[in-house]
């Protein structure tokens, strides 16, 4: 027999299937429901740079959060009214974690402080909802001893901590063990913490040798009176690395895996001016011959920079090794001009096209032009000329459509895998260079339009934020401190010491005057002032930057592939750090310039629907239920063995990453919402 419907009568059953798969199973006769529980986490912050840290790595990664500021007389009071109510008959709790400064959030000695935290710990032990302290001291409260019962109060700078079985085998599985305390400046005190054992109902997640012997709780959870708590008894900021490290696992901790926002390791490393050559420091004159501002010595009087073949034959071979891809970001009119002035060959060029199907390509322009106003470089610094009428000259859309074209059809002819959607901009020009060109160049966008570039680059350092040019989008990429009129070590040391030591000590002074800037204590030595002191500093950035859920690429130039090949000591550094603290399950994702930039539009999407209200998310028993407006991509993180449930059937969610599953992800076909099974409890 075949049971036959009609149209209409199939869309009405997929649309009852639908909707008993978006609400859960009904409660059985006589059965309190199943509470719903929404995916926001409420931050209850006192201003100080704990809760701040938490919240930074809540914003990075896409969690939803309400906070309540301490500070403010006017903020609302926490009673049971503000933590829950009811919805379609069921109990709805409207957080699903809280983040408090210490376990005495609201200040128990005053009357309405009590209350306030009677209320709050009333809503925690009948939803079942996690709190983290944010920062406390070791005592009984806090399910620990005293330090003077065998603990220990002091700076951590420079402690290797420990990640316990239980730490590994619950929220901090993705580390490898050891968390060591940040010591960036020696002398400065820079973490401090209580140590202490624990008592009844405490499991420690994060461990320190103690200086007498045996070892002592730096976090744990404390479960007691029907509620849990995270106990964090060190003080951190967002900057510092063990924090960034630890921070995935307190998120994860705090709403049992399931939440919105994803988190990755990011990192790409591009690497500019492939096939030209760059121009060398001068370490008597302290500029680089043939820019505006270095005056005198009869012009250029050292050698420009340029990798080699056999630099490049080692660029291959370290990327094999390393199992990291470099982005090699060309000009390849500027080869040409090299070959031509050297006889018609270029076995670097001949070298990196027979090695191109191992690395990734970006468009650079063809000879690397500056691409904004025409430069007036009579005078220091430069300035836009400007016509007779006191309009800025700008160089054309003609010039620059013909500099990205020109570059992209050599590599299309040389079988580069080169996506015309991203470029580089030589200097990042085009784009507004302040103070003299304060806006973008108005021909650059319809030159971007004429070559379908989607994505182009610009500088961290000036522009943080990704912002349109036209159709295009930009991508901010990380300046790495390896200079590119350098090729050795030396060299580079030099040019440090003058920009980041003092007048008095024989540098610039610029670290004097610039606000952004530190002055070193002391100049390097040029002979180990590279290894001992810019290596480990640019390696930590660099890592920060990682360990941040930061897609930014990072820039250097090819001349820190050459000569003394400065760029590896830095990324091996960084590569080891990483397989040091993290374990197999947390790689490092090494995205291209267009995965990046659409990295930054999602969220940017994601962002203003939080904003603006236009998300509902929460949790009933094992469905998780997700809304938000057509057209943005949700970022959702969930436990392994979590399954996409669709009209019909279900997949797999997410990819792996990490010990959890999270993906982007929007409604299926004919779907208004995205619905997740979790793993049975």
């Amino acid at each position: 027999m075949t049971l036959r419907t009609s149209r209409t009568g199939r869309l009405a059953a997929t649309a009852a299937v639908a909707a008993v798969l978006a609400t859960g199973l009904p409660a059985a006769a006589g059965a309190a429901p199943a509470p719903r529980i929404d995916l926001t986490v409420l931050v209850v912050d006192d201003g100080l740079g704990t809760v701040d840290a938490i919240v930074s790595e809540l914003e990075a990664t896409g969690v939803a959060y309400r906070t309540v500021d301490l500070n403010d007389p006017d903020r609302p009071r926490v009673d049971a009214a503000f933590l829950s109510d009811t919805v379609d008959g069921r109990p709805r709790a409207r957080f699903q974690g809280v983040v408090v400064p210490d376990e005495d959030p609201f200040g128990a000695y005053s009357e309405t402080g009590a209350a306030e935290n009677a209320a709050l710990f009333a809503y925690e032990r009948t939803f079942g909802i996690r709190q983290v302290d944010a920062y406390t001291w070791a005592h009984p409260g806090v399910g620990l001893d005293y330090i003077d019962s065998g603990g220990h109060a002091g700076v951590l700078d420079g402690v290797a901590s420990e990640v316990t079985a239980q730490g590994r085998g619950g929220p901090f599985g993705y580390l490898d063990g050891t968390v060591v305390f940040e010591d960036v400046a020696p002398g400065v005190n820079e973490s401090y913490g209580y140590a202490a054992r624990g008592r009844e109902g405490y499991t420690s997640f994060l461990e320190m040798p103690l200086p007498e012997g045996g070892r002592a709780s730096l976090m744990g959870e404390y479960t007691h009176d029907g509620r849990s708590e995270l106990v964090v008894t060190f003080a951190y900021n967002r900057h510092q690395r063990q924090f960034r490290v630890l921070a995935r696992g307190i998120v994860d901790w705090l709403t049992r895996g399931v939440h919105l926002g994803q988190s990755r390791n990011y990192l790409s490393v591009h690497v500019d001016d492939v096939f030209a050559a760059d121009a060398r420091w001068d370490t008597e004159r302290n500029c680089t011959p043939g820019d505006i501002d270095c005056a005198g010595g009869g012009g250029q009087e050292v050698p420009d920079i340029r990798m080699t073949a056999a630099d490049a034959a080692y660029a291959a071979d370290w990327q094999r090794a390393s199992g990291f891809t470099l982005d090699m970001v060309h000009n390849a009119g500027a080869g040409e001009d090299w070959k031509a002035e050297h006889g018609g060959s270029d076995p670097l060029t001949d070298r990196l096209l027979a090695d191109r199907h191992e690395y990734r390509w970006i468009n650079h322009t063809y000879t690397h032009p500056f691409l904004g106003c025409v430069q007036d470089v009579s005078v220091v610094p430069w300035r836009c000329e400007r016509e007779a009428s006191g309009a800025v000259r700008w160089v054309s859309r003609e010039e620059i459509s013909g500099q990205i074209r020109d570059n992209h059809d050599w590599a299309v002819r040389h079988g580069l895998p080169v996506d015309r959607t991203e470029l580089v901009t030589g200097e990042h020009s085009g784009l507004r260079t302040l103070p003299q060109q304060p806006v973008d160049n108005p021909h650059l966008a319809p030159a971007l339009a004429d070559n379908g570039v989607r994505w182009i680059a610009s500088d961290n350092s000036r522009e943080p934020a990704q912002r349109p040019v036209g159709s295009a989008l930009t991508v901010p990429r990380h300046p790495v401190n390896v200079y590119y009129n350098v090729g050795t070590a030396a060299e580079m040391a030099d040019e440090y010491n003058w920009i980041y030591t003092t007048a008095a000590d024989g540098g610039s002074g610029i670290c004097e005057t610039h606000a952004a800037s530190t002055c070193l204590d002391d100049p390097l030595d040029t002979a180990t002032g590279f290894a001992g002191h810019i290596v480990p500093q640019e390696a930590r950035i660099a890592l920060s930057h990682v360990v941040s859920n930061d897609p930014r690429p990072h820039y250097v130039h090819q001349s820190n592939l050459a000569e003394e090949r400065l760029l590896y000591p830095v990324l091996d550094r960084v590569l080891a750090d990483h397989r040091d603290l993290f374990a197999d399950n947390t790689p490092l994702v090494n995205p291209r310039q267009r995965e990046v930039g659409a990295e930054f539009a999602r969220r940017a999407a994601w962002e203003r629907a939080l904003a603006d209200g236009k998300v509902t998310a929460y949790r009933i028993g094992d469905t998780v239920t997700v809304r938000a407006p057509r057209g943005v991509a949700v970022p959702v993180t969930a436990p392994e063995g979590t399954r996409r449930q669709l009209l019909l059937g279900s997949v797999g969610f997410g990819g792996a990453y990490a010990g959890t599953r999270s993906a982007w992800t929007e409604p299926a076909l004919l779907q208004s919402s995205i619905t997740l099974r979790l793993p049975s409890s």
